[in-house]
């Protein structure tokens, strides 16, 4: 009878996303944010089942827009740079804890969120995807609070006497959402300032103060300062100065916050356990530097029955230098940082001078994150880059149709002949009929 209830929803989700794909993107969108590694994990029965069965939907939305829209090549995709790291791993040798199974469902999932690119994606699509982005924060907070009036989740939990919104272990992610929410406004603000969208620039901001996040927080803030130093907004950053000043001399009224309090213990910059996974990690590259142990090894260098995964509660690198290093080695790493430069150089090209600057600059925030943070293993990564996707895939269709409008001279979508040669087949000529009367 589970089996039932639960075969029969998902039927009905994968025929709306390929009868629908706008409205099973949305749904999708708004799932990820809502964090289902807590509430999905009792159907799907552990996280990793859970995290495949989203990025499974995920694709079930990517095959709708590829029906309709059709599929193109996309040469300098990241998505790449896996293939090659899981047929380098099968050449060297997977690691001894990771089977060929498991290291191409890794290929699958790391690759899913890259997929984007290669379908062509209609504007309307792309515009859903943004707004989804946008208000998925909002979304997921107002489900966490019927939850919590429900009494099946927490709204809210503390830690160290700090308030962090999101319960059961979901603040980071509903920080990375309100952190990639935040950056599709910033981009919308580059392009128009509206009050709407200024709005929710500080709705996602203050979603993640609350989170206590510390890495997106430091993120967000870049990316606000550098929209308001771009856009000469002079007033708008003295306030921003004004505000910060006085919660530093009100920093003991705010001491429920994460990131006050922690700054009030010295420990602002603590990597919260992190350097007791890294070592493993290290050694994993130690043994094999070149080459690395396969797409996935990075699930099992830690295994989560030891002791640590335990005490932790996580066996991940928190680190995607790392754990890429440790799963393809420096060739694999570089290959990687390498796709992901050119594809965000190649695909920010169409958008106006400074959209353009901003989005290589949220890759630039982006890296840094990932280096205490993971980026792309976890659902975020999967909104991240269809964001991504859907920015390029905007900007280009953009200017195609600015190419095509009537007032670009000379139009590349029209061909005509060159001036001083007659068009070919020359038009017949008429011969005048000679008048009756003559």
């Amino acid at each position: 009878m589970m089996q039932f209830m639960v075969v029969i929803p998902a039927l009905l989700l994968a025929g709306l996303a390929l009868s629908w794909p706008r409205a099973g993107l949305v749904l999708w969108v708004l799932a990820l944010a809502t964090g289902p590694d807590n509430w999905l994990n009792g159907v799907t029965g552990d996280p990793e089942t859970t995290a495949g069965l989203l990025k499974a939907y995920g694709l079930v939305v990517l095959a709708g827009v590829a029906i309709q829209g059709g599929l193109k090549s996309n040469r300098w995709n990241p998505a790449f740079a896996f293939l090659f790291m899981f047929c380098t791993g099968l050449i060297h040798g997977l690691h001894p804890g990771l089977s060929l199974q498991a290291s191409m469902r890794s290929l699958v999932g790391s690759a899913a969120p890259f997929l984007f690119g290669f379908v062509r994606l209609p504007e309307k699509f792309c515009r859903a995807a943004i707004l989804a982005i946008i208000f998925a924060p909002v979304f997921a907070v107002g489900v966490d609070a019927v939850l919590a009036l429900l009494g099946l989740d927490q709204f809210y939990v503390l830690q160290l006497g700090a308030l962090r919104l999101g319960g059961n272990g979901q603040p980071p992610f509903l920080g990375g959402f309100a952190l990639i929410g935040l950056y599709a406004t910033v981009l919308e603000l580059a392009e128009s300032p509206r009050p709407g969208m200024a709005a929710m620039a500080g709705v996602n901001f203050i979603i993640i103060l609350l989170t206590g996040a510390r890495s997106p927080l430091a993120m967000a803030a870049m990316m606000m300062l550098a929209l308001l130093l771009m856009q000469k907004r002079l007033m708008a950053l003295a306030a921003a100065g004004a505000l910060a000043s006085l919660a530093l001399l009100g920093s003991r009224l705010l001491g429920f916050l994460r990131a006050v309090d922690l700054t009030q213990l010295g420990e602002a910059t603590d990597l919260s356990h992190r350097t007791l996974v890294w070592p493993f990690f290290v050694q994993a590259i130690q043994q094999s530097p070149w080459l690395g142990w396969g797409v996935g090894a990075g699930k099992v260098i830690l295994p989560l029955t030891s002791q640590l995964s335990q005490l932790l509660g996580t066996n991940a690198a928190h680190d995607e230098y790392l754990r890429i290093g440790s799963e393809g080695g420096f060739v694999g790493l570089f290959l990687l940082i390498l796709l992901l430069a050119l594809w965000v150089v190649r695909g920010a090209r169409p958008l106006p001078r400074g959209q353009a600057w901003l989005m290589r600059l949220t890759f630039i925030a982006f890296a840094i994150q990932s280096v205490t943070d993971n980026t792309l293993i976890a659902s975020t990564g999967s909104a991240f880059f269809l964001w991504a996707s859907v920015i390029f895939a905007d900007a280009k269709n953009r200017s195609k149709r600015a190419a095509c409008s009537p007032a670009a001279l000379p139009s590349p979508c029209l061909s005509p002949s060159p001036q001083g040669n007659p068009p070919w087949p020359p038009p017949r000529q008429s011969r005048p009929r000679p008048s009756p009367l003559s």
